[in-house]
């Protein structure tokens, strides 16, 4: 008789194994984001699923340290800023921007996860080829609708450079309207004063 193979899994492949969380019925919550053990840094919620990041390349991160520096460069006192906070927009959404621009009397101390939509003056997503889809038009269309006023889109052109795309609520329609596309040079006088140089991308001050 011919030997009998073991079926048992590779070492390695037991290693790899992840429990990924089971919903409950009728999805996450809100709340389930701050609950839920071992979920993957910058984990979202969209329509009561969760939504997880993917490694950033190079330009995600160098746009965000440039447009983090203009704006805390530019912030009037009563604003602030923070990197990948969410905005818990109903009990079944809770995405996460790059970047919030929000009232600082919003700031509840180092434990806070989220904040209201009403508390966010802009939000700004930096596209990454994972997220197009979500970027260019969940988050905004979700943003828009609960009420935050700004938004930027930010894209690499053909260089690697940031190109910005400015939008502007229109609260008659509950959606946004695109008003300026910025290349080499962002200048805005809303929701603030600001200037940014965006060819200094990689240059971090140099």
């Amino acid at each position: 008789m011919g030997a009998i193979m073991s079926a048992a899994p590779e070492p390695r492949l037991e290693k790899q194994r992840y429990r990924w969380p089971v919903p409950p019925e009728g999805g996450w919550t809100a709340d389930d984001l701050d609950r839920i053990p071992g979920l993957p840094p910058h984990t979202e919620l969209i329509d009561g699923s969760l939504v997880f990041m993917s490694p950033q390349r190079k330009f995600h991160t160098r746009t965000m340290w440039l447009l983090e520096q203009a704006l805390l460069a530019h912030l009037p006192p009563d604003l602030d800023v923070d990197r990948e906070m969410t905005i818990r927009i109903d009990k079944r959404n809770r995405p996460e921007p790059d970047m919030v621009v929000y009232r600082a009397e919003a700031d509840t101390g180092a434990d806070q996860t989220w904040y209201e939509p009403e508390d966010v003056v802009l939000a700004v997503e930096v596209v990454s080829p994972d997220s197009q889809d979500r970027d260019r038009d969940v988050k905004p269309r979700k943003y828009a609708a609960a009420g935050v006023v700004h938004f930027w889109r930010v894209e690499a052109d053909a260089d690697g450079l940031p190109i910005v795309y400015v939008y502007e609520l229109d609260p008659a329609r509950q959606a946004y309207t695109p008003t300026g596309i910025y290349h080499n040079k962002l200048k805005l006088d809303v929701p603030f004063l600001i200037e940014a140089d965006l060819t200094q991308i990689y240059n971090r001050g140099r």
